[in-house]
């Protein structure tokens, strides 16, 4: 994608409206889940955005601290009840560090893809390692990729078709680098807007593999934030990582 980069997806403008249009409903299910596994202990939020899990995790007694490369995307979480109580270490969640150690670091909404080399996601798995206690873990949530599936490897599909506008998901996938070019495009009376974005596609297996180089192994993957089983007709996996041992 000619010209991109990570603020293309997470500048200014994308910041105002990532709340009201990239939402999924699961919210509520994710922090239920976060906080049972943080068991009263720190968390961690990997490319914490705008809040959206850290905010009512935090509301829900965990302790939480973040890490988060877009300073518009924290601007958001400043301007919610609550926002000023979440410590943010700005930089590149596959490098920097907050100097802390919890018992859960998280990385959800499939962000991990926002790193765009195996090299990077490696690293991130390496950076999780170095920031979790003894005990602690590590949960990643992504979707599994399908791109590679589709018929010549570019797509439309609609990903809304309402009376006053409708949203197409426009992508071309590249299997050798694995990676997914991708925008939002909302047609409406008002116009049209595009909302691009890169990510790097990785199955379960290869995150099994990170995970090992980093020193850590699966204690449980699942097919939701429900702990529905996990199958080969899965959309999505949510995979904790413990030390190994």
């Amino acid at each position: 994608m000619d010209g991109y980069t990570p603020m293309t997806s997470f500048g200014r403008d994308e910041s105002l409206r990532y709340d009201a249009e990239d939402t999924r409903g699961d919210e509520a299910q994710a922090v239920a889940f976060l906080a049972k596994l943080a068991g009263g202990r720190d968390a961690l939020e990997f490319a914490v955005g705008t809040g959206r899990i850290a905010l009512p995790l935090a509301a829900a007694g965990v302790s939480v601290d973040g890490i988060e490369m877009s300073p518009h995307m924290v601007e958001r979480m400043r301007e919610k009840p609550g926002g000023d109580r979440i410590a943010v270490t700005m930089g590149d969640m596959a490098q920097v560090g907050t100097g802390r150690t919890y018992g859960l670091v998280y990385l959800v909404y499939n962000t991990i893809g926002n790193l765009l080399t195996q090299d990077d996601q490696v690293r991130c798995f390496e950076n999780a390692a170095r920031h979790l206690t003894a005990d602690g873990v590590f949960v990643v949530e992504c979707l599994v990729p399908t791109a590679a599936q589709r018929v010549g490897r570019q797509f439309v599909d609609a990903e809304h078709v309402g009376v006053d506008y409708v949203v197409l998901d426009v992508c071309r996938y590249d299997p050798v680098s694995q990676i997914l070019d991708e925008s939002h495009v909302r047609i409406s009376p008002s116009g049209i807007t595009l909302g691009p974005i890169r990510v790097r596609l990785a199955a379960p297996p290869e995150f099994d593999l990170m995970a090992r180089l980093a020193g850590l192994s699966l204690r449980h993957r699942w097919g939701g934030w429900d702990q529905e089983p996990f199958t080969q007709d899965s959309q999505r996996h949510v995979s904790v990582y413990e030390r190994s041992s």
